[in-house]
């Protein structure tokens, strides 16, 4: 893949290079889309892109083999529909790459528990799954923060982009490289954060307080970009907005704010002028636009997903490109840190 492009004045510049990925396990959503996948597809010429299809992520919470490997492809034809172009990013399956538990094992040994112990995903994971599944705890749930740094650190990133929950595990991931240039001379780049403000946190539908989730145990509380229309009309219907009756912009009104966050995501209109649209009508009108606006906006990307998801030979064909492109980058700083701690 090229790592350089043509300059204003005419000369050779390094394009940055930016890493993420969205666990193989559930349903991808609208908050994902907008959060994540569409703006990864429009900057692809900007950067050197690496996506990869975060499967040994998914495996820290109980999920059936089958079910697994079905997302799998799910997850890549998705990529695939949203943009994601091949030729202009790397696109892989995390655990085809053995570099990334490899590093994060040696990774492990400079991490300190109290640093895993504060998390406040692996707080608020563990306290949502026990209500599920009396005494459950894991250690691949509990250090997953590590793998993550590893599989930001072994592409030497410069920037990642996340969603606002995800920062505390970046902020790890460089605290883990600087102690390990410390500590054996420099090895890793130091990578930035950057957060989508307006789309980092789209919330679930039947619960305007919490994030929009792909594990969630009620098809209600998101939308999929697989939904057929008459779903997507359902469960806008259904969503939680409040008593109120001004369609306003307002914070302290998280139901409604929520959907006209969506609502201006996808419209790519100014909140004054949605406010504006929407003066003096009610929420059953606003809510039948924006279902509206769903089912247009994702209507091409689900013809894209039907045709994708049935060519398993070229899911497979991106998947091996992929992963030849990934795995060059990755043992070349994974041979690096084995030198560096004395390994052979």
């Amino acid at each position: 893949m090229r790592s350089e492009t043509k300059s204003a004045s005419g000369g050779n510049k390094k394009k940055k290079k930016t890493l993420s990925g969205i666990r193989s396990s559930g349903v991808i959503h609208i908050g994902n889309y907008l959060g994540a996948l569409r703006e990864w597809a429009e900057n692809q010429d900007q950067f050197d892109n690496i996506y990869f299809l975060a499967d040994l992520h998914a495996i820290t919470t109980p999920i059936e083999p089958t079910e697994l490997k079905k997302n799998i492809y799910e997850s890549l034809a998705m990529y695939l529909a949203c943009g994601l172009d091949p030729k202009k990013s790397i696109i892989f399956l995390q655990s085809q790459i053995p570099a990334h538990t490899q590093l994060a094992w040696i990774l492990n040994t400079i991490t300190y528990i109290g640093e895993l112990e504060r998390m406040t995903q692996y707080k608020d994971k563990i306290k949502n799954l026990k209500l599920k599944i009396k005494n459950l705890s894991n250690v691949g749930l509990f250090d997953y923060p590590v793998l993550m740094a590893a599989d930001i650190l072994l592409y030497q990133t410069d920037i990642v982009p996340v969603g606002e929950d995800q920062v505390q595990h970046v902020e790890l991931a460089r605290d883990l490289a600087k102690r390990f240039n410390n500590k054996f001379g420099p090895t890793f780049k130091i990578p930035e954060v950057k957060i989508k403000k307006e789309a980092a946190r789209i919330m679930t539908l039947d619960d305007p307080t919490k994030k929009m989730s792909k594990t969630a145990t009620s098809s209600n509380s998101y939308i999929a970009l697989t939904d057929s229309p008459e779903i997507i009309r359902k469960k806008i219907a259904r969503a939680v907005t409040d008593s109120g009756r001004d369609i306003k912009f307002d914070e302290k009104r998280p139901g409604l704010y929520n959907l006209l966050t969506i609502y201006q995501l996808l419209s790519e209109v100014r909140p004054p002028m949605i406010e504006k649209r929407f003066a003096g009508k009610g929420y059953g009108e606003f809510k039948k636009d924006l279902a509206e606006l769903l089912i247009q906006k994702l209507a091409p990307i689900q013809e894209k997903y039907n045709t994708l998801i049935k060519d398993k030979k070229y899911l497979e064909q991106v998947l091996t490109e992929g992963k030849n492109k990934a795995q060059k980058i990755a043992t070349k700083t994974l041979d690096e840190v084995k030198n560096k701690v004395g390994l052979i």
